[in-house]
């Protein structure tokens, strides 16, 4: 792709990839598995936050959230998934991941896909709990919402110009600031580097039927959601809030479907805030905890 957007092109990008290394892990039998990441901050933190995206995401779509954070002294690790085409199988390569990055528990922000799948470890990890608390941005419980439960199993053998169409058909229209013009361009340009079997499962495990066990998820929920436009409808946001009567609710007037990129100053305050809590404990994200043990 010849176009560049203004983010790829911005000093802090460029910062970001000149200071961050990208890694690259097997953890499955299978070496074609990769799964990609940047991991930033001290490296005896053992319960960081890590960051899941959405199906269009790669690795590097929360580098607004790594350079900050890991400047106040957090552990911040982005990941990106190989091709799984379950979500118990991914759960499974998720847990390898942080057993090779000896990560005890984690705290994970997870947008929409990303959010889901954070939901779906945190619940069946249960009964040897790996995730410490969680971050939900734009997300959702349950993929009927998306009305693909049908049609997902053929999803791996449909083009990828197409399966890229339908992802973005959910990208909102209408006129918007140039900030979530900003995002979405980015996101775009994440989308074109992905490629047909990495599309087919990330929309093979957001629209398969399947839905969240709440009482599963024994953690403790900070909610972010957006007041404008986005992919996901109110009733979707509305049953979120209802399998997390107790969850923070962390409301952004403004963000569109990548409030991560949009307005990541905001929502990095909302992460600080969330987890604050922490600090001095064995859950620590910052070097001032101890290691927890599982």
């Amino acid at each position: 792709m010849d176009f560049e957007s203004e983010l790829s092109c911005s000093s802090e990008y460029k910062s970001f990839r000149s200071t961050v290394p990208l890694k690259q892990l097997a953890v499955d039998n299978d070496a074609t598995k990769i799964w990609k990441l940047y991991d930033a901050g001290s490296r005896g933190v053992r319960c960081p936050l890590v960051c899941l995206p959405p199906v269009s995401g790669t690795a590097d779509c929360f580098f607004k959230q790594i350079l900050p954070l890991t400047a106040r002294g957090y552990r911040v690790i982005s990941v990106e998934y190989p091709v799984y085409w379950t979500v118990s199988e991914w759960c499974e390569g998720f847990r390898r991941l942080l057993d090779i990055l000896e990560i005890d528990r984690a705290h994970i922000l997870g947008a929409s896909l990303g959010g889901f799948l954070a939901q779906k470890f945190a619940e069946v990890t249960v009964n040897c709990p790996r995730v410490a608390s969680l971050l939900l941005c734009n997300s959702f419980t349950d993929t009927k919402v998306f009305n693909y439960a049908e049609s997902s199993p053929v999803f791996w053998m449909m083009p990828g110009t197409l399966l890229k169409k339908m992802i973005i058909g959910r990208f909102p229209r209408k006129l918007m600031d140039h900030n979530i013009a900003d995002s979405i361009d980015f996101m775009v340009e994440r989308l074109e580097s992905l490629g047909q079997s990495e599309l087919a499962s990330r929309l093979t495990l957001n629209c398969s039927a399947d839905y969240v066990q709440p009482q599963n998820v024994k953690v403790s929920v900070t909610i972010v959601d957006v007041f404008d436009e986005s992919a996901l409808s109110q009733s979707v946001k509305e049953e979120v809030y209802k399998c997390y009567p107790d969850a923070r609710l962390a409301h952004l007037k403004t963000g569109g479907n990548f409030p991560f990129l949009a307005r990541a100053d905001e929502l990095n305050i909302y992460v600080q805030v969330h987890l604050r809590s922490y600090e001095g404990t064995q859950l620590s994200a910052t070097d001032s905890g101890t290691p927890v043990e599982r």
